[in-house]
Protein backbone atom coordinates (compact mmCIF):
# COMPACT_ATOMS: atom_id res chain seq x y z
CA UNK A 1 0.00 0.00 0.00
CA UNK A 2 1.37 3.64 -1.17
CA UNK A 3 2.04 5.77 2.08
CA UNK A 4 1.46 9.27 1.68
CA UNK A 5 2.83 12.27 4.28
CA UNK A 6 1.59 15.55 4.70
CA UNK A 7 1.90 17.99 7.02
CA UNK A 8 4.50 20.72 7.74
CA UNK A 9 7.69 21.55 9.35
CA UNK A 10 8.06 24.65 11.24
CA UNK A 11 12.18 26.02 11.44
CA UNK A 12 13.29 28.49 14.42
CA UNK A 13 14.85 32.01 12.92
CA UNK A 14 18.28 30.36 14.27
CA UNK A 15 18.06 27.03 11.54
CA UNK A 16 16.36 28.86 8.90
CA UNK A 17 19.41 29.73 6.55
CA UNK A 18 21.22 26.06 6.99
CA UNK A 19 17.31 25.03 6.15
CA UNK A 20 17.12 27.21 3.06
CA UNK A 21 20.62 26.14 2.31
CA UNK A 22 20.58 22.26 2.60
CA UNK A 23 16.95 21.96 1.25
CA UNK A 24 17.59 21.56 -2.16
CA UNK A 25 19.76 18.73 -1.98
CA UNK A 26 17.50 17.02 -0.01
CA UNK A 27 14.94 17.42 -2.52
CA UNK A 28 17.12 15.99 -4.95
CA UNK A 29 18.44 13.10 -3.17
CA UNK A 30 14.78 12.19 -1.74
CA UNK A 31 13.44 12.40 -5.37
CA UNK A 32 16.47 10.36 -6.79
CA UNK A 33 14.76 7.54 -4.78
CA UNK A 34 13.44 4.73 -6.95
CA UNK A 35 10.95 3.95 -4.15
CA UNK A 36 9.40 8.15 -4.33
CA UNK A 37 6.56 8.79 -5.91
CA UNK A 38 5.95 11.95 -4.85
CA UNK A 39 8.34 14.92 -3.03
CA UNK A 40 7.46 18.34 -2.85
CA UNK A 41 8.75 20.68 -0.11
CA UNK A 42 7.46 24.41 -0.13
CA UNK A 43 8.51 26.86 1.83
CA UNK A 44 5.33 29.53 2.78
CA UNK A 45 6.05 33.15 1.86
CA UNK A 46 2.58 33.83 4.87
CA UNK A 47 4.77 32.47 7.59
CA UNK A 48 8.63 32.50 8.35
CA UNK A 49 9.76 29.32 8.72
CA UNK A 50 7.15 26.86 7.83
CA UNK A 51 7.57 24.37 4.98
CA UNK A 52 4.67 22.35 3.74
CA UNK A 53 5.60 19.03 2.73
CA UNK A 54 3.75 16.30 0.82
CA UNK A 55 5.70 12.92 0.39
CA UNK A 56 4.09 9.52 -1.62
CA UNK A 57 6.42 6.06 -1.49
CA UNK A 58 5.47 3.25 -3.10
CA UNK A 59 4.99 1.48 0.50
CA UNK A 60 5.37 0.74 4.27
CA UNK A 61 9.36 -0.09 4.07
CA UNK A 62 10.27 2.11 1.25
CA UNK A 63 8.67 5.08 3.42
CA UNK A 64 10.64 3.56 6.75
CA UNK A 65 13.90 3.01 4.56
CA UNK A 66 13.28 6.76 3.43
CA UNK A 67 12.54 8.06 6.89
CA UNK A 68 16.26 6.04 8.35
CA UNK A 69 18.36 7.43 5.25
CA UNK A 70 16.95 10.72 6.50
CA UNK A 71 17.54 10.52 10.13
CA UNK A 72 20.93 9.65 9.55
CA UNK A 73 21.87 12.22 6.67
CA UNK A 74 23.21 15.87 6.70
CA UNK A 75 19.51 17.04 6.50
CA UNK A 76 18.75 15.10 9.49
CA UNK A 77 21.13 16.85 11.39
CA UNK A 78 20.36 20.30 10.12
CA UNK A 79 16.72 20.25 10.28
CA UNK A 80 16.74 17.98 13.74
CA UNK A 81 15.50 20.87 15.70
CA UNK A 82 12.58 21.47 13.24
CA UNK A 83 9.24 21.06 15.12
CA UNK A 84 6.98 18.46 12.64
CA UNK A 85 3.27 18.46 12.39
CA UNK A 86 2.89 15.75 9.92
CA UNK A 87 0.17 12.84 9.10
CA UNK A 88 0.73 9.67 7.37
CA UNK A 89 -1.63 7.62 5.44
CA UNK A 90 -1.86 4.44 3.83
CA UNK A 91 -4.07 3.83 0.64
CA UNK A 92 -4.21 0.85 -1.71
CA UNK A 93 -4.29 2.60 -5.02
CA UNK A 94 -1.91 2.06 -7.42
CA UNK A 95 -0.08 4.77 -8.83
CA UNK A 96 -1.46 4.60 -12.22
CA UNK A 97 -4.82 4.74 -10.62
CA UNK A 98 -4.28 7.87 -8.52
CA UNK A 99 -3.34 9.84 -11.40
CA UNK A 100 -7.01 8.94 -13.42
Amino acid sequence: MRVSLQGYLLVSPEDLAAVRQALPLHISLTRQEVVCVLFQVTESHQQTGRFDVHEEFVDRPSFEAHQARVKNSDWGAISRHAERFYQITEDCLSRSSAIR
